[in-house]
């Protein structure tokens, strides 16, 4: 026997697979996020993280992305890896408290730095490093706000932070979890990236100079960039969980519709 749909039953059909592509669409993006990688390290030693900045548009090439480093929990050294094509920037500023290390006190701090002159097309994504430390010890985690600038003018920013009990945010920042030292002494974490001396070849030094001149969009008038002690869970692990939930979901849902419709049809036929 046969089976015909009628024009509701394809209308309606037609609107369950746009909903189930929605979902896809929707998933993929979850995970699309601007991250800091290893998202995990130990208080106190050095370590180096890299920010990874996939390219969510399908016309334009991302072109500039900036990275708040808070003060409010200075870090002494910071550097950044050359990126070929590109060009970074930082910008320093005074701490209202000086940081003791055994060179001396530090009395100012990298609080921003901003990648320019290249660009990350559709479809691809880049890594920008930055070697940090020592790692804060009255913290466990450092949010890194961030802005990503597209081609056509278009500013992503990556600033909002997980609340606890609620969704993950569409927008969320980067955000380095900071575990305790081990109690032998040692600042490796569970990623093993951590160490009590700054790396091989590289020496801490205090930042110097004026600061220099930052790009149009500032970070500093988007609110208090420390969450609460409840959201250690990880935003970007949050986000891509909801989607694939959402896209399984979706698509048991839609076969079952469609099950159903066919069964349907072919039983008034």
């Amino acid at each position: 026997m046969s089976t015909k749909l009628t024009s509701g039953t394809r209308r309606t059909a037609v609107l369950l697979a746009t909903a189930a592509a929605s979902l896809l669409a929707a998933a993929s993006a979850a995970e699309a996020h601007v991250t800091v990688n290893p998202n995990s390290v130990s208080q106190g030693g050095y370590t180096k993280v890299s920010f990874r900045v996939p390219n969510e548009e399908a016309n334009a090439s991302t072109t500039a992305l900036e990275v708040d480093i808070p003060v409010d929990h200075p870090i002494a050294s910071v550097s950044v890896r050359p990126v070929p094509g590109w060009t970074a920037t930082t910008t320093t500023t005074q701490l209202a408290t000086p940081i003791k290390t055994g060179d001396g006190e530090v009395t100012a701090a990298v609080s921003k730095i901003v990648w320019t002159g290249g660009k990350i097309d559709p479809g691809q994504f880049q890594e920008f490093d930055v070697s940090l430390g020592p790692l804060p010890k009255d913290t466990d985690q450092i949010v890194f706000k961030a802005l990503q600038t597209y081609s056509d003018g278009n500013v992503v920013r990556w600033i909002d932070l997980q609340q606890p009990g609620q969704p993950a945010p569409d927008h969320p920042a980067p955000v380095l979890h900071l575990t305790p030292a081990a109690a032998n002494g040692s600042t490796t974490g569970a990623t093993g990236s951590g160490s009590t001396t700054a790396p091989a070849g590289s020496t801490a030094t205090t930042p110097t100079g004026a600061p220099t001149t930052a790009p149009s969009v500032s970070l500093a008038a988007d609110g208090d960039a420390k969450a609460g002690s409840g959201s250690s869970s990880s935003s970007d692990t949050s986000a891509r969980t909801l989607g694939v939930a959402g896209l399984i979901v979706g698509a048991l849902g839609f076969g079952t519709a469609i099950v159903a419709l066919r069964r349907k049809d072919t039983s008034s036929s």
